[in-house]
């Protein structure tokens, strides 16, 4: 319907001046169709939000036992619903077990405000530390903490206090000191193109950490649930972060954000002054059922098990002279080229194809590859030659 576009365009606020402005039809499973029937194999699946991929049955099946029963009846925190309070048990039993209590926000970027919040008021001090080229959402906190000056244009003042370090740089650890309320950290860099740590770097900042009494916060919206092949992203790496953001793949689709931490920590947002965090729609029964299914399917399913065994595949069919190196774990990949001018048309010319692929934020040279984690080995295949096809002709 060409109606939806020309809508789209005049009446929904716009992120960019140029939106890529596809038509949805419907989706299901790895494909996508737009309104004029054409079918896309998903490799972005919703930047890595739709982790069992589009409409899975058993997240179908949830929401629908859930809207039977009832949906949104009071803000968060006062009743008990047995969706959000299951919700809040599972996830505490697949968490490392200083993580004992969790706060169910609307999405990555509320959890991340959260977090900064408990961080500043569990120690007492107000400096926070981010990292260049870092991205954790787009709400004031978030922003402050975002490691590009260049986004940040327009919207000061920002938090005073917030403070940046090079990711992967041991020397740059002796910035932390005991001013430091908290570092936070993504486990791996996701908009400066999927940038793993290295030489046991995330270890090292907890000990520096400990050694001055700050705080680790680990933003796992992008790794988390799955997508690095272990059910965290600093599962890999041998840390247990203070505190804990989630977000994306956790709802299957749906708008949700979590932070978790321990007891103690947690326990000073009830208090001095009580609502310290609060929330209408966090927790919401109905999402909360959806996470729950997707939870439990990536759990007791062998999905995250075969993740490696589908990152090889994806890294053996891009073999190609232009992809100058492809970075990433798991399904969260990004292939590099020589430029930004190739990256986009890599994006629009899989797209004419019927592949939708997407950018990164800051690095411009890069393509996202994301896919839903349930996508089978033929259409990893089918994805991957249309991208040795196209970068044939670029």
């Amino acid at each position: 319907m060409e109606d939806l576009k020309q809508d789209f365009l005049k009446y929904q606020a716009k992120t960019t001046p140029h939106p890529l402005a596809l038509s949805i039809k419907r989706a299901k499973g790895v494909y996508i169709t737009s309104t004029s029937g054409k079918k896309y194999l998903d490799f972005v699946a919703g930047v890595s939000a739709c982790s069992l991929g589009h409409r899975h049955p058993k997240i179908i099946s949830a929401i629908r036992k859930q809207i039977n029963k009832y949906m949104h009846v009071m803000v968060y925190g006062e009743f008990a619903q047995q969706p959000t309070v299951q919700l809040c048990k599972e996830l505490v039993s697949i968490l490392p077990k200083n993580q004992q209590s969790i706060f169910l926000t609307n999405s990555g970027t509320e959890a991340i405000e959260g977090a900064l919040k408990l961080a500043k008021k569990a120690t007492r001090r107000n400096e926070l530390i981010g990292s260049f080229k870092s991205y954790h959402g787009s709400t004031q906190g978030a922003l402050s903490l975002l490691g590009s000056e260049n986004q940040k244009e327009g919207y000061r003042p920002l938090i005073p206090g917030s403070r940046f370090i090079q990711f992967n740089n041991l020397e740059d650890l002796n910035q932390i000191t005991t001013k430091t309320a908290a570092v936070i950290l993504e486990t791996i860099q996701g908009g400066a193109g999927f940038i793993l740590p290295k030489k046991d770097y995330l270890k090292k900042v907890k000990e520096r950490c400990e050694e001055v009494g700050s705080l680790l916060i680990l933003d796992e919206i992008q790794p988390g649930f799955g997508r690095t092949g272990s059910f965290f992203g600093f599962e890999h790496y041998s840390v247990e972060p203070d505190i804990v953001v989630m977000g994306k793949g956790m709802g299957g689709g749906l708008p949700i954000g979590a932070f978790s931490a321990s007891y103690i920590l947690m326990e000073v947002l009830m208090d001095k002054p009580k609502l310290g965090h609060i929330s209408t729609f966090g927790g919401n029964p109905v999402i909360a059922a959806a996470c729950l299914a997707t939870l439990r399917e990536l759990r007791d399913s062998k999905i995250i098990t075969q993740i490696k065994k589908k990152e090889a595949l994806f890294r053996n069919e891009l073999k190609h002279e232009k992809i100058k190196e492809i970075r990433g774990k798991g399904l969260m990949l990004a292939i590099i080229l020589k430029d930004s001018e190739t990256a986009n048309k890599v994006v629009l010319r899989c797209m004419d194809k019927g592949l939708i692929v997407f950018w990164l934020l800051w690095e411009k040279k890069a393509v996202r590859l994301s896919p839903p984690l349930i996508i089978k080995e033929n259409d990893i295949r089918k994805g991957c030659a249309i991208i040795r096809e196209v970068l044939d002709n670029v």
